[in-house]
């Protein structure tokens, strides 16, 4: 599953605005001119912001890959996949390399700090009823 320059781009879009923000004030900056704190502070209270409203944080994309992948999954999945527990699914999309290693250990994190491993089942059942 290999992502184009195009598709990591738009996964990493916040942080390569807030990278182009921090070199245009810092070079301002050690170049002696004086826009260099305007352009820190509309940059980062401004254009950051809305490159994160406009392209969404890394939970929306991982929710649309998640429904793409989930989608793939459903047509090739048989009645015992439905049974396994959340943790394991977790593991077999990462084995897949359906989740990058920073997805993975975000979702493990987040499943591991609900009340239970069913509380966590019903919640990735709810969500997959929901797409």
């Amino acid at each position: 599953m290999t992502a184009t320059p195009r598709d990591r781009l738009r996964e990493n879009a916040s942080g390569v605005v807030a990278t182009l923000v921090t070199g245009t004030w810092l070079a301002a900056m050690f170049t002696g001119q004086d826009w260099w704190l305007a352009a820190l502070l509309v940059g980062y209270v401004v254009v950051v912001p809305i490159t994160g409203i406009l392209f969404g944080d890394e939970d929306d994309d991982d929710d649309r890959r998640d429904g793409r992948s989930r989608d793939r999954r459903q047509r090739d999945a048989t009645d015992d996949d439905s049974t396994q527990d959340a943790l394991e699914t977790l593991r077999q999309r990462y084995a897949q390399g359906e989740l990058t290693d920073e997805q993975f250990e975000r979702k493990l994190e987040r499943l591991l700090d609900t009340d239970s491993l069913e509380s966590a089942e019903d919640r990735v059942r709810a969500e997959r009823e929901r797409e």
